[in-house]
């Protein structure tokens, strides 16, 4: 993984990179070879990646729900 310098900011990310990242955070918890210090550092930006992929999937679900009431109203009309 890169240094935090490195890292791209969470709030520009698209779904897939932040998803893809957050994975990457998760393995990298799992194996247990981080320090206290890098776990709390590697924990925080794994909390806003998934922020981030909340907002995207809340933002698809307005998105559908839009759809769907243009739909239903086209239906209606009809």
């Amino acid at each position: 993984m890169m240094n935090e310098a490195e890292l791209p900011e969470v709030s520009t990310m698209s779904y897939e990179a932040a998803r893809d990242e957050l994975i990457a955070v998760v393995n990298r918890l799992e194996q247990g070879s981080l320090t206290l210090d890098e776990s709390i550092s590697v924990w925080e930006r794994g909390e806003a990646l998934a922020a981030r992929c909340e907002e995207w999937l809340v933002g698809a679900r307005e998105r559908l729900e839009k759809a769907k009431r243009g739909a239903d109203a086209a239906e209606a009309t009809e």
